[in-house]
């Protein structure tokens, strides 16, 4: 199994309705990108994120639907139309697990 990780860091442009609009469609891609068996993002609510204020989570069962998932249309859209105009960092990080 793929685990793909990314933390979100905001800028100053990010307000809640916009950030909470980037949560509503990484959610949608579930279901709409071919090889992602599940999927969750949400707050931290630690404070121990350095920052980063929300996180996505997304498994799938080959290292080859991760490398087409990053570019599929619907993973573009929401990049690029949602998350890159109020990101000021992310975080990424991918691991295959031994389950």
């Amino acid at each position: 199994m793929i685990v793909h990780i990314v933390l979100f860091k905001w800028n100053y442009e990010a307000s809640q309705d916009k950030i909470d609009e980037v949560m509503v469609q990484l959610r949608a891609m579930k279901g709409n990108i071919p090889g992602i068996t599940e999927l969750s993002c949400g707050v931290d609510f630690t404070g121990r994120a350095d920052g980063y204020t929300h996180g996505l989570l997304v498994k799938f069962n080959t290292k080859e639907d991760l490398l087409n998932y990053g570019p599929h249309p619907v993973h573009r859209n929401v990049v690029d139309n949602f998350i890159n105009p109020i990101r000021e960092s992310i975080l990424a990080f991918d691991y295959e697990t031994l389950e």
